[in-house]
Parts: structure tokens; sequence; C-alpha cells
């Protein structure tokens, strides 16, 4: 996550610099340094804000799941599935997409954030 892509996700959460610290669970002067660059933007606080993000656009508006959107023949083996998150495939491992089965959770964050899928959840 750049800079700007965190500065904007502040923005669409609609929080202060000192609000998003205290639901990020860091100092103000930590979301400042994500904010100037003068940081990276640890994976785990990324993933929380796509959470965050995600999350509030599927209490205003009806999300299709990523199986139906995919036409999944493997949905009843992915955890997705099973646990009625086609919003939050790309947090989930062990996803059973082409694109994902294989990937480390490392590896995983970087494809899905190329899915069509997740930048309609974040749009």
């Amino acid at each position: 996550m750049t800079k700007d892509e965190f500065y904007l996700a502040r923005g669409k959460l609609g929080k202060t610099q000192k609000q998003l610290a205290e639901l990020l669970g860091v100092s103000i002067r930590t979301v400042h340094s994500y904010e100037q660059g003068w940081r990276n933007i640890p994976e785990h606080t990324e993933k929380y804000l796509y959470f965050l993000l995600i999350n509030q656009k599927a209490r205003k508006e009806e999300v299709v799941p990523c199986w139906e959107r995919k036409n999944c023949t493997e949905k009843e083996k992915c955890p997705a599935w099973e646990f009625d998150s086609g919003h939050m495939c790309w947090y989930i491992c062990g996803t059973r997409c082409e694109c994902t089965k294989d990937a480390c959770k490392h590896q995983k964050i970087v494809i899905c954030k190329k899915c069509d899928i997740f930048k309609s959840l974040l749009r």
C-alpha cells in the first residue's frame, strides 16, 4: 500500500489521523509517518484497512459473493464459501481461485489487489 492509498483509505473511512490511529492501535505520529511516506505500511495494517473499507461498503450495499461472480465450480471446497464470506475472499487463505490457491499469504494480497472482484469492493 502506498502512502497515497493509505491517505485515500482514511478519507473513505471518514477518519481523522487521530481517529484512525486509535482504530489501528498506533500513535498519531505513526499514521502521519505512513501518510508522509517516512514509514512503510505493514501488511497487517494494509489488510486491516481493506477489511474496514470493504465491510463498510458491504453494510451499505448488497455485495455479490466471489463464487457467484466467478461462476466457481469448487466453491464447496473453498473457505470463503464455507464461512459465507464471498466479499472477504482476498483476506482468507486457502481459497480455491486458480490464481491464488497455491499462493502464500504474502503473495495472495498482491495477486488479489489486481482482481476485478477486489477492485469493485473498494470502489
